[in-house]
């Protein structure tokens, strides 16, 4: 049975997508004072957002293609995000050894330095030479790695980053409504009119809106033939992108990026104290978008891409956690899934009144300008998202954390709440930033902050995620909003599922 509809609210933008570039556009619009209802048909970040390499970087790689714009554009943004988040982000080294067989030393040289030299002010160290016989950072390597090089880039929680959007935007006044989705919509006399289903409750309401985005990622062409029963000339190639953690296999801050004879790249990163991840593939995806999972194939690719470098070997039973999305990239025909572009295209369709955005392709690191990007391009034919870029310095929730960077704001937690032991501590200020003391709330010890789940994780911090971060389902808190899932047992996970399944229904 439907429910009782919206419809004598107009918004000014109806987003469909809660990954990072539709609550990027949230936040945005929301904060040049435009009316916004964003809609996703699951969790934020289900799909694509929270299976990335979680690097906030440039792209090295994409050199080769002579990307330079959106190198360039990646890494001004790069050093941006790592200004207004600094607790969900950081900066790291990457050690690229180099074989003979390889890409020649003098085209790694070249690609280095443009990569130094294309951001203006560029504030992360330059990159270097590494005697890997001599350096801390050749140890773990096999003996026949003797030359490599070091450059900088920078680290992101990937799924925090999509709810710390949302939850800026709905501070500035947007309707987040997650577990929902778009029936279908079309225009009626200028605007849009679209039904929303309750996903989790059931039942189905009318919304209208001025203009609609259409940020469904992997969905983005058949939300308009289906949903939308619109033509569309553009389309989408879904990759599949695939990692494995590990046990830690390396000691030390610095990760790896390997050259494979296919000329793809490898990752290997240290990951959540203990483990290291590992990643990614490039597989083309002709099937339904949906969840993915990662095939025995991809986990022996990535094994054999670390072994031929490390000296410790891993092999397909190490395997302690994997997680695979599918990445919608804007199909520009290249032949290689790898070689396809990761720059993004914005699609305006405003011949009948009523505008409709879409958007194909795009990569994290530059969500917050194609965010900018949608608006001014919407702004012509939209007024009420025209205002001013305001996102480039705005600390995102939790971000803003005063003097002496992460470091500081640790100590001073931590002489706020003495009884939290310091990973603890470290765990809740890396997570939630400034917000980590609402997640404390008046809890003066341990006890205070409720039942005890296990690895750090109380009922105080469910609570909050369930109040400010839209958690509603286990997944929800162990796997996206935070990862202590990797560090539970099963019991403790299945009694956080209860205690979330007791309080939200």
């Amino acid at each position: 049975m439907a429910a009782a509809d919206d419809s004598s609210t107009v918004y000014d933008l109806l987003i469909v997508g809660g990954g990072v570039n539709g609550t990027g556009i949230a936040r945005d619009a929301s904060g040049r004072g435009a009316s916004v209802l964003l809609v996703e048909q699951d969790d934020l970040a289900s799909y694509t957002s929270s299976a990335s390499t979680k690097l906030i970087h440039g792209g090295l790689r994409y050199l080769e293609y002579y990307e330079f714009r959106l190198v360039r554009e990646a890494l001004i943004e790069r050093d941006r995000l790592l200004a207004i988040a600094p607790h969900i982000m950081w900066p790291l080294r990457f050690v690229l050894p180099h074989s003979p067989e390889q890409r020649p030393v003098w085209m790694i040289r070249l690609g280095l330095f443009l990569y130094d030299h294309l951001a203006p002010k560029m504030k992360l160290p330059k990159s270097r030479a590494l005697n890997l016989n001599t350096h801390s950072a050749g140890q773990p390597l096999q003996d026949q790695y003797k030359k490599g090089f070091v450059y900088s880039d920078g680290w992101v929680q990937d799924s925090r980053l999509v709810v710390l959007n949302a939850m800026d935007a709905a501070n500035r006044g947007a309707d987040i409504r997650t577990r929902t989705r778009l029936v279908s919509a079309r225009r009626v006399n200028g605007i849009w009119e679209a039904e929303i289903e309750d996903m989790r409750k059931g039942g189905t309401k009318t919304v209208r809106a001025k203009g609609v985005v259409n940020a469904a990622g992997p969905w983005v062409a058949r939300l308009l033939s289906n949903q939308l029963d619109l033509p569309n000339s553009k389309s989408v190639r879904l990759v599949k992108g695939s990692h494995i953690v590990v046990p830690q296999i390396f000691d030390g801050p610095q990760c790896y990026i390997f050259q494979n004879p296919d000329k793809r790249i490898v990752f290997a990163i240290p990951y959540e104290q203990r483990f290291t991840l590992i990643g990614t593939t490039d597989v083309t995806w002709n099937e339904e978008p949906g969840l993915v999972q990662i095939s025995p194939e991809e986990v022996k690719y990535l094994c054999e891409s670390v072994n031929r470098y490390f000296k410790e070997d891993i092999k397909p039973g190490d395997v302690v956690w994997s997680y695979a999305g599918l990445r919608p990239l804007y199909d520009d025909a290249a032949a290689n899934a790898s070689a396809v572009t990761r720059d993004y295209v914005l699609d305006l369709d405003d011949t009948n009144g009523a505008p409709l955005l879409s958007i194909f392709g795009g990569k994290i690191t530059t969500f917050r300008k194609l965010a900018e990007h949608a608006l001014e391009k919407l702004a012509p034919v939209l007024p009420a998202v025209g205002g001013y870029s305001w996102t480039a310095d705005a600390a995102l929730p939790g971000g803003d954390l005063g003097t002496g960077g992460f470091e500081a704001a640790l100590n001073r937690f931590r002489d706020a709440a003495p009884f939290l032991s310091l990973p603890f501590a470290w765990r809740l200020m890396r997570t939630y930033g400034m917000r980590a003391y609402d997640v404390v709330g008046t809890a003066k010890s341990l006890s205070d902050m409720g039942e005890d789940f296990g690895q750090g994780m109380t009922a105080n911090e469910v609570d909050y995620l369930i109040a400010n971060e839209w958690a509603r389902a286990p997944e929800d808190v162990l796997w996206r909003r935070t990862k202590i899932g990797l560090h539970m047992t099963e019991e403790q996970r299945q009694r956080v599922g209860a205690y979330i399944k007791e309080k939200v229904g």
